[in-house]
């Protein structure tokens, strides 16, 4: 049975750390470790010659952050459960809960910031260009 296009969001890279055998004389910041959690569920073409859905089963942890990313196409999401802080470049910052949802174009720079003490579950739909990473980082 296929699954039915769901939405969600955002992408953030797994932070690396580094370990010494001796100490150090300052101590750098630690890299932030990665908050989001994402599950791929499906991956189909569509209609658009080049491009297809990725649909993935996304988590942001509590009090995490997705990081500032875009996407090679666009981003179609439906929160499960919990509420967000959406911040997507050139428009006001938004809060996002439960059973609303949300479009971000390609290209777009975006983040989410769950400042609740509770995991945001939601699922996206990236229709995006076959081929190309499904998140960049931005600045």
């Amino acid at each position: 049975m296929r699954q039915a296009l769901m939405l969600a969001a955002v992408a953030a890279l797994a932070a690396c750390t580094t370990q010494s055998q001796a100490p150090a004389p300052a101590a750098a910041p630690a890299a932030p470790v990665s908050a989001l959690k994402r599950e791929m569920v499906g991956r189909a073409d569509v209609s658009v010659p080049g491009r297809e859905a990725v649909i993935a089963r996304v988590e942001v942890a509590p009090g995490g952050k997705a990081g500032r990313h875009t996407h090679p196409g666009d981003e179609i999401s439906y929160i499960l459960e919990g509420e967000s802080l959406l911040l997507i470049d050139g428009q006001p910052p938004r809060r996002v809960k439960a059973g609303e949802s949300f479009v971000i174009p390609a290209g777009v720079v975006h983040d989410a910031h769950n400042d609740s003490g509770k995991p945001v579950k939601l699922v996206g739909v990236y229709v995006v260009e076959k081929g190309k990473p499904l998140a960049t980082p931005a600045p």
